[in-house]
């Protein structure tokens, strides 16, 4: 298989970064990891305006260029279908889609009022009343998922939600959003999904930060 580079930035505040990695891991894609400088300015843009899409993550497979974390997982699933980013049944793939493509497209006042921060743990955290709606609504498609396929992860086994969502499990973490047990044992599912644990661990090797994301949105 062609060589593979995974663009990516800080491992501690990128939520993308963290969902296109996960996706390769799951796919078995062996990658070379390139960090692009934290202090670039494109950077600084991707991580503090929150875009689905500007320079990371970044997959270079061979010839093929894919920098969109929905066309990059599409990509795996066509290059591994084996991997099971994508559920077999074609109704339950239809859904795993569906939420997944939420969570890229929308929730801005969630992204805005809880950005990503694996190495900040909040005891309790006022939050801003526009995310809200966001949270609930994160909970109802958790709560709907886990109920549907059983769990433990979104729709049974491993998928695509399950690392787009991934991030979001990180958020309500560090900032002491309540969750009702089932949802939190999914979070804590994540947690200890070893995928996550390796990404973890990387973020709090990274020595920079990034002051504007210390900041309340």
């Amino acid at each position: 298989m062609a060589d593979a580079t995974l663009t990516i930035s800080s491992k501690n505040y990128s939520s993308w970064s963290l969902r296109g990695w996960l996706l390769c891991k799951m796919a078995g894609l062996k990658f070379t990891e390139e960090i692009v400088d934290i202090d670039d300015p494109d950077t600084r843009q991707e991580l503090l305006l929150l875009s689905p899409s500007v320079l990371v993550p970044r997959l270079t497979h061979g010839k093929i260029t894919v920098w969109d974390t929905l066309a990059i997982t599409e990509y795996l699933a066509e290059i591994a279908p084996k991997a099971g980013l994508l559920p077999a049944d074609q109704g339950v793939r239809a859904h795993c889609r569906a939420v997944s493509g939420e969570i890229h497209s929308g929730f801005y006042n969630l992204r805005s009022a809880l950005p990503m921060n694996l190495k900040a743990r909040h005891e309790t955290f006022k939050m801003f009343s526009g995310a809200r709606p966001d949270v609930e609504r994160i909970k109802a498609i958790w709560t709907e998922c886990l109920e549907t396929y059983g769990g433990p992860y979104l729709f049974g086994e491993l998928t695509m939600a399950d690392a787009m969502y991934a991030p979001v499990c990180t958020r309500f973490r560090t900032y002491a959003v309540e969750l009702e047990p089932a949802l939190s044992a999914y979070c804590q599912t994540i947690f200890d999904w070893p995928l996550m644990q390796e990404w973890t661990d990387g973020a709090l090797a990274e020595p920079e930060e990034i002051i504007e994301l210390e900041v309340e949105f």
